[in-house]
C-alpha cells in the first residue's frame, strides 16, 4: 500500500491547534465531553487483553438497538476509520473495483486509493440536492466489483438516503451480487425518526458507526462494524487480530458506560443539535451569498458561496481565520471546490456559532478579499 496524508487531516484544527482559533466551525461531532460526565470507575480496571471482538457487554449495547442484530454481529474498531480500513485492506485488491460516492469522508477514499483497486466515483451534485442516482450505482458496477461504499446522513452535506431508496440500493446491490457498505456513523443524529442499521438489512451490507460523533468521545477510538455475514466477521477479525489483537481495555469499559445513557445522552444532543441548525438556518436565509442544500441528519451541512460573489477562495480562508478567527472545513477537504465549506453546528457554543458564521459574512465582503480577488481576475 502506497499511503497518502489527507488534507482533512493536514488541516485538522487538533493540527493546527486549537488555542489559534476562536470560532472553530470545521468540527464534525457533537461537543467533546470529559470524562467526569461519565459514572464509572477505572481504577480497578485490569489492563489485560480483551476479547478480541470487543467488550462482550459493548458489543450487547451496539446490536440492541435493532431488532434481529446480536452481539456475534458486532465487531468494536479502533474508531469508524479503523473499521473502514479493516473492510478496504480485507475486501479489496489491485485487481478489485469499488464504487463509491463522492464527496465522503476521507478515508472512504483513501484507503483504497492506498490499496491500489480500481475506483468509480458516484459524483453527487449540489444542483440535484446531492440525491444519490441508483441509475449511475447500477452503471458504475463491474464484474470485479466488491462492493458499493455509500454514507447516510451523508458526511460533509447532511443529506439522508431516504428509507426506500436505502431498500433499493440494498436489493440492487443484492441483485449484482456485491456487498454494500454503509457508513451511517450520523445515524443516530437523523432528523425524525431513526432508522434501523443498515446491516440488519441483509447478510451482503455492512454498516459502520462509532461514539465519535454523536457522541463527542472521539478520545477513547471506538467504533464497530456490522454484519451478520459469517464468513466477512471471521475475515474483519482476522484483520483487527494481526493490526491490533484486540482494543482497549479501557476505552471499551469506558464505551460500555456511554452506551448506558444512550438515551438520555440522545436527547440532550438532539436539542443540541436542533438549537445549532435553526442558529445556521436562520442565517443562511438572511445571507445572500450563501446557499445550501439544507441537511435531514448530522451536525453539519456543506453551504455553497454564490459565483456572483466574485469570491477568491484562497483569500477567503485567509481572511476568515486570520482577521475574524473563524475556522471551516474547506471543500478540498472532500475533493470538491472550495466555493464550499463544511460547517458543524453543534460542536461549538451558541455564542461562538453566532459569532463563525458572522465572521463568514463578513470574511466575503472584507476589502482585502475583494482586492486579492482582482488580483487573481486580472493575472486570468
Amino acid at each position: 500500500m502506497r499511503y497518502a496524508r489527507m488534507p482533512i487531516e493536514i488541516e485538522s484544527p487538533e493540527q493546527m491547534g486549537y488555542d489559534l482559533i476562536r470560532y472553530n466551525l470545521s468540527e464534525s461531532s457533537v461537543a467533546d465531553r470529559p470524562l467526569s460526565d461519565f459514572d464509572i470507575q477505572l481504577d480497578d480496571t485490569l489492563l489485560c487483553y480483551g476479547d478480541h471482538l470487543g467488550d462482550p457487554e459493548l458489543r450487547n449495547l451496539i446490536a440492541g438497538d435493532t431488532p434481529g442484530l446480536t452481539a456475534d454481529h458486532v465487531l468494536a474498531t479502533t474508531g469508524a476509520a479503523g473499521a473502514l480500513f479493516i473492510i478496504a485492506t480485507s475486501l479489496l485488491s489491485k485487481d478489485d473495483h469499488l464504487v463509491v460516492v463522492r464527496p465522503n469522508y476521507a478515508t472512504n477514499i483513501e484507503t483504497p486509493r492506498a490499496i491500489g483497486c480500481g475506483i468509480s466515483y458516484v459524483d453527487l451534485e449540489f444542483d440535484r440536492g446531492y440525491a444519490l442516482d441508483l441509475a449511475q450505482v447500477e452503471a458504475a458496477i463491474r464484474p470485479n466489483t466488491r462492493y458499493v461504499s455509500v454514507t447516510s446522513p451523508h458526511n460533509p452535506t447532511g443529506v439522508v438516503i431516504p428509507d426506500d431508496q436505502m431498500q433499493a440500493l440494498v436489493a440492487l446491490t443484492q441483485k449484482h451480487g456485491v456487498l454494500l457498505l454503509v457508513d451511517e456513523t450520523y445515524r443516530e443524529m437523523r432528523f425524525g425518526d431513526i432508522p434501523q442499521v443498515a446491516a440488519s438489512h441483509g447478510d451482503h451490507v455492512i454498516s459502520v458507526s462509532s461514539l465519535s460523533k454523536t457522541y463527542g468521545i472521539p478520545g477513547i477510538r471506538t467504533g464497530w462494524l456490522i454484519t451478520q455475514n459469517p464468513v466477512l466477521m471471521e475475515l474483519f477479525l482476522a484483520a483487527k487480530e494481526q493490526i491490533g489483537i484486540a482494543g482497549s481495555v479501557v476505552d471499551e469499559k469506558i464505551a460500555v458506560a456511554a452506551l448506558r445513557q444512550r438515551e438520555t445522552w440522545r436527547v440532550e444532543n438532539q436539542a443540541r443539535i436542533n438549537a445549532g441548525f435553526a442558529i445556521v438556518k436562520e442565517w443562511i436565509e438572511t445571507e445572500p451569498l450563501i446557499d445550501w442544500v439544507e441537511p435531514a441528519g448530522s451536525c453539519i451541512c456543506f453551504p455553497r458561496i454564490s459565483a456572483d460573489a466574485g469570491i477568491d477562495p484562497e483569500a477567503f480562508y485567509e481572511v476568515l481565520f486570520e482577521s475574524y478567527g473563524t475556522y471551516v472545513g474547506p471543500g478540498h477537504w472532500f475533493e470538491q471546490s472550495d466555493m464550499q465549506f463544511r460547517i458543524g453546528y453543534t460542536w461549538p457554543t451558541q455564542d461562538a456559532l453566532r459569532k463563525g458564521l458572522a465572521g463568514i459574512s463578513a470574511a466575503l465582503r472584507d476589502p482585502a478579499v475583494a482586492a486579492r480577488t482582482a488580483i487573481a481576475e486580472t493575472a486570468e
